[in-house]
C-alpha cells in the first residue's frame, strides 16, 4: 500500500508541477489549453495505467490470501478431526476399561 500512496502523491505532484508551469508559462490562452489539454490527457492515460497495475497487484495479493486461508482452514478441519478421532478412542477405551473392571474381568 505504501508504494500505492507514493505512486498517487507523486502523479498528483506531476499533475500541479504541470499545471503551475504551463500557466505560467508566456503563451496565449489558446496555445495554454492546447498543452492543458494534451497534458491532461498523458496524466489520464498514466493513471489509468498506474489503476490498472495496482489492481492486478490487489488481485494478486487476494488471490495469495485466499490460498493461504484455504490451507489454513485445511489444516484446522484435519488437527479437529484427529483430535476427534483420539477423543472417541479415548472414550471408546476407557468405557470398556470401566466395564471390565465393573464386571471384575482382567
Amino acid at each position: 500500500m505504501a508504494k500505492a500512496k507514493f505512486a498517487v502523491g507523486a502523479l498528483i505532484g506531476a499533475a500541479v508541477g504541470t499545471v503551475v508551469g504551463i500557466l505560467t508559462a508566456p503563451k496565449s490562452g489558446k496555445e495554454t489549453r492546447a498543452e492543458l489539454k494534451v497534458k491532461a490527457e498523458k496524466a489520464k492515460t498514466e493513471a489509468i495505467s498506474k489503476a490498472d497495475d495496482l489492481g492486478k497487484e490487489v488481485n494478486k495479493k487476494t488471490a495469495e490470501a485466499r490460498k493461504k486461508a484455504e490451507a489454513t482452514t485445511e489444516d484446522v478441519k484435519e488437527t479437529a478431526e484427529d483430535y476427534k478421532s483420539r477423543t472417541e478412542t479415548a472414550l471408546h477405551n476407557a468405557v470398556d476399561g470401566a466395564k471390565k473392571g465393573f464386571h471384575g474381568d482382567k
